[in-house]
């Protein structure tokens, strides 16, 4: 299923998502008015094109999902990422607090970092980029902030 999202996108290869380029040349005089842009930060930085442009399709898909599920508990998220492909295996930290369940989804795959945390909420439902550990077990290293 992983295979089948991404495969759209370019092969993974360790270069960065393209950073935002700067409002002027360095050593010219800005203009009235520009700012420069702030550095990127969190998973931009270090998710690799393959992995951003994976995270994009995994979020259209699980949001539009998980904007159906009526009062979304633990449970009936679980069932409908399932119902989506994701394996128990990639379902991580399911917690509900209040009306909202807060999930992470493992989308590691051959080599890459990439996690999604999400938030539950019925129409209100969102995902957000996220890098995990490389390697061994499931751990955040960076999230997106809101």
């Amino acid at each position: 299923m992983l295979d089948t999202v991404a495969k759209e996108c370019p092969a993974a290869d360790g270069v960065p998502n393209p950073l935002p380029k700067p409002a002027r040349v360095p050593g010219e005089t800005p203009r009235p008015g520009t700012r420069e842009p702030s550095p990127v930060t969190g998973p931009a930085a270090e998710l690799d094109r393959h992995d951003w442009c994976s995270g994009v399709r995994h979020e259209q898909r699980v949001i539009e999902a998980l904007q159906k599920v009526e009062e979304p508990t633990p449970a009936k998220v679980r069932k409908t990422l399932n119902s989506l492909g994701y394996i128990d295996e990639r379902i991580h930290d399911l917690k509900q607090a209040g009306k909202t369940t807060r999930f992470y989804l493992d989308l590691r795959e051959k080599g890459g970092q990439l996690c999604e945390a999400g938030v539950a909420s019925g129409a209100t439902s969102d995902m957000n980029p996220c890098v995990a550990q490389a390697g061994g077990p499931f751990t955040v290293k960076t999230e997106a902030q809101p």
